[in-house]
């Protein structure tokens, strides 16, 4: 994927979009696992297709500096992970790989999530998207897991925090499965809302709706447990019923978004029926808030997302979106081909537990 940003007077960076990305993230690959280099490789492709890149401002992705990356991870396991990518690569866990170059990918990754998010909330650019991995959201402070090394997420949040004096920032998470890394860095920080929308029970079996934070951060986790089949309705009630409220409520001055494409009707790992169109609105909904609340500070990063095609399209798509959200979506695969489970019940719950209603 070409560096193809323009120079900064060629944009009013008000409006700017920028990315970041870096092909040493490719490096990182196991041949056959789902987590792999084809991800990233199919989504540069359609997005040089549709030739967007070259209209965006490019962040560079440099390896994280050590002391930003110890905010959230242990430095035995950071030594870990370096160890362990050193002596020729293993597991960190049965789904987690860990190959020659995996260490410097992910420090870079880590590094792109925290530029991109400086540039945002510095003003060189309005909104952006982290084209990284390997991915995060399942990333603890002394362990990875889940295809995660380290949460890019959690690091950008704790930078804006600490380099940026950010009080409130929100990190919506519509990943299929539950961002439980995020989750336990952030339970007993109020100075961080994490919204998840999510398989239930699914892995990586913790979400429930009565999980709300403790001592100072009790309220400020927020899961929506959805059972298997929920789609583009379901997704939209969520954000309607409890996303929108809780926002106004907290006012936040950043808003952070994992964003796995792996709750599409098509994708091979799970079995939520997502569509394109219905990520689509999702995004237009963040992108609004964002405009609402925080002059537009919106900073998207990549999680999970394993059939190709659709993750390519759904990335090219919240691209468009977030230069113009008008912008057309990409949907070669159109709805689910199967009827929604409904989530009345479940949104009840979840309203009354942080007294929404």
């Amino acid at each position: 994927m070409s560096d193809n940003g323009r120079e900064q007077g060629e944009f009013t960076i008000a409006g700017a979009t920028a990315y970041t990305y870096n092909p040493l993230e490719e490096e990182h690959d196991l041949s056959g696992h789902p987590e792999s280099h084809r991800r990233m490789v199919a989504i540069s492709q359609l997005l040089q297709q549709h030739g967007i890149l070259e209209r965006l401002r490019s962040i560079e992705a440099t390896p994280i500096d050590m002391d930003r990356l110890l905010r959230v991870h242990d430095r035995d396991y950071v030594r870990l992970v370096e160890s362990r990518a050193r002596q020729g690569g293993g597991y960190l866990d049965p789904d987690t790989y860990v190959r020659p170059s995996s260490y410097e990918a992910a420090l870079t990754a880590a590094g792109g999530a925290v530029s991109l998010t400086d540039a945002v909330l510095s003003g060189r650019a309005r909104n952006g998207f982290a084209l990284i991995r390997p991915p995060g959201h399942h990333a603890l402070p002394g362990q990875g897991m889940g295809f995660c090394l380290f949460n890019n997420i959690a690091v950008a949040a704790r930078f804006a925090q600490a380099e940026h004096r950010v009080d409130r920032i929100l990190i919506v998470d519509f990943d299929v499965h539950h961002g439980n890394g995020t989750q336990a860095v952030f339970y007993r920080d109020p100075g961080v809302l994490y919204f998840s929308t999510h398989q239930y029970p699914f892995y990586p079996g913790t979400g429930d709706w009565r999980e709300i934070g403790e001592s100072e951060g009790e309220g400020y986790t927020v899961n929506i447990p959805f059972p298997y089949g929920v789609g583009d309705e379901g997704y939209r009630r969520a954000f309607e019923d409890v996303l929108v409220p809780i926002t106004e409520r907290y006012r936040p001055q950043l808003i952070l978004v994992s964003a796995g494409y792996d709750a599409h009707w098509d994708d091979p790992l799970a079995g939520m029926q997502l569509s394109i169109a219905g990520y689509a609105e999702m995004v237009r909904q963040l992108i609004e808030l964002a405009e609402a609340w925080c002059q537009g500070r919106l900073v998207i990063m990549l999680e999970g997302g394993y059939h190709l095609d659709v993750l390519a399209h759904s990335v090219l798509t919240t691209f468009r979106l977030l230069e113009h959200t008008s912008a057309p979506v990409s949907d070669p695969f159109g709805p689910a081909p199967r009827p929604e489970r409904p989530v009345d019940d479940l949104l009840r719950r979840v309203r009354e537990v942080h007294g929404l209603t």
